[in-house]
C-alpha cells in the first residue's frame, strides 16, 4: 500500500521439543540459513538466527501484513520438515509448541544482534529455561512456569 511505512523489529525464540539439545554443530549453521530464508520468503526481513543445540533465536523485521503466529507457523513446520526430510537426527524432530516473540525500538537493534549472535557464550553462563524466564520477567509477560515449558520425559 502506498505511503505505507514500518519499522518493526521482534526477536523470536522457539525450543526443540522436550528441549532436547540435538541440533548438532555439524548441521546447525545450514539449518539457521534455510529459517532465514522461510523468515525472508513472507516478506519479513531476517536480521539474524542463531542458537545452541536446544533452542533458537531469530531477530527480525517484521512486515505488518504478516502475523507473527502465521509466520512462526510457517518456520517451525518447513524448518523441522527440512530437518526430517534431510535426516538430521535419528529420531523425528519436532520444535516444542509455542514460542516467545519480544519487540524492539531501533535504538536496541545493535545490542539485540550482538545478544543473538552471541549464544555459545551466553548458555556457557544461562539455561535456555533460566533465559527465557528471564525474557518473560524483563517483558513483563505474565505466566504461570508450570506451563511455560512441556515437561522433559
Amino acid at each position: 500500500m502506498a505511503n505505507t511505512y514500518h519499522q518493526i523489529y521482534i526477536q523470536v525464540v522457539f525450543a526443540v521439543k522436550y528441549r532436547e539439545a540435538v541440533i548438532a554443530d555439524d548441521w546447525k549453521a545450514t539449518l539457521f540459513g534455510v529459517i532465514g530464508n522461510l523468515i525472508n520468503e513472507t516478506g519479513c526481513k531476517t536480521i539474524i538466527v542463531n542458537g545452541v543445540e536446544d533452542h533458537v533465536h531469530c531477530f527480525l523485521g517484521l512486515k505488518p501484513t504478516v502475523s507473527i503466529s502465521e509466520l512462526m507457523k510457517t518456520v517451525k513446520a518447513k524448518s523441522s520438515k527440512y530437518i526430517n526430510d534431510q535426516k538430521l537426527t535419528i529420531f523425528r524432530f519436532e520444535w516444542q509448541e509455542g514460542y516467545g516473540a519480544f519487540s524492539y525500538s531501533q535504538s536496541q537493534v545493535g545490542s539485540v544482534y550482538k545478544y543473538v549472535a552471541n549464544q555459545e557464550q551466553h548458555h556457557k553462563k544461562q539455561t535456555f529455561k533460566q533465559e527465557y524466564l528471564e525474557f518473560l520477567d524483563k517483558f513483563n509477560v505474565p505466566f504461570e512456569e508450570r506451563y511455560v515449558f512441556e515437561e522433559l520425559i
